[in-house]
């Protein structure tokens, strides 16, 4: 009985080709897998929450109707909105705030990132106060507030090198400064309810019935809409008060 002969091994060219072919299909793989992957992320730390511009719609529905034009970004007088990165997934080019960084003050007239979104992404609709409500304040570090401890605070809120922006009613409402070019004198550090572009969103109430204590606490009341300003202006590293992105108003 004849045997069948030996195949000869294909040319050394032939192999390395297909060498080439089979790490490129893992390489693409993996960049599809690692695509895939950054997309499903922030939906899977879905408590991780950005801090949108004021005026957003529903977090799904807000990044299906954003289409990253950049222009809220253009328009904000303090540079507050800023675009994600890849590492949001699906969120990457969507607009957000980082309040530590840089609040929105909400003074600006007619909340011009409302008015320059193409898509209703960000609401025009501005008759319900929730609908331009990016969060609420917290404290978050009660132990660390300044005011809870009865101190007081002198110099730049956030130190001579920090870069943030503030409209200053009594400097220029018009004009934003460096919030380091504004120095504060205070006997009790009152930054957060000082600094507040909403009236009455937030107020120092007293910790004890002794009228010589001089300790005070935050309250958040329920018209605050998350601006972020407290959070920015907070002295104390990190900050005693957050915002809470998305969160609705609770009583305490």
């Amino acid at each position: 009985m004849s045997q069948t002969p030996k195949r000869p091994p294909p040319p050394a060219h032939v192999q390395q080709e297909a060498r080439r072919k089979f790490l490129r299909s893992i390489l693409l793989g993996g960049v599809a897998v690692g695509g895939a992957l950054a997309g499903w992320l922030p939906m899977a730390r879905a408590h991780d929450l950005r801090l949108r511009p004021p005026g957003a719609i529903a977090e799904d529905e807000f990044l299906a109707a954003c289409i990253k034009c950049g222009q809220c970004v253009q328009v904000c007088p303090v540079e507050a909105i800023i675009l994600a990165d890849i590492g949001d997934g699906f969120g990457m080019g969507a607009p957000h705030i980082a309040a530590r960084d840089q609040a929105c003050d909400f003074s600006c007239d007619a909340v011009q990132c409302i008015l320059a979104c193409p898509t209703g992404a960000l609401t025009h609709e501005l008759s319900k106060k929730e609908e331009v409500r990016m969060g609420v304040a917290r404290l978050d570090k009660p132990d660390t507030c300044l005011a809870r401890q009865g101190l007081g605070f002198k110099g730049a809120a956030r130190g001579a090198g920090y870069l943030g922006l503030h409209r200053y009613e009594a400097v220029d409402r018009w004009k934003p400064i460096l919030v380091a070019d504004h120095p504060y004198d205070l006997e009790l550090c009152d930054l957060c309810v000082r600094e507040c572009p909403i009236e009455g969103a937030i107020a120092l109430v007293p910790l004890s019935t002794d009228p010589t204590d001089k300790r005070r606490t935050p309250e958040i009341r329920q018209n605050c809409v998350g601006c972020g300003m407290c959070e920015m202006i907070c002295p104390t590293e990190p900050a005693s008060i957050v915002i809470e992105s998305r969160a609705e108003w609770r009583r305490s």
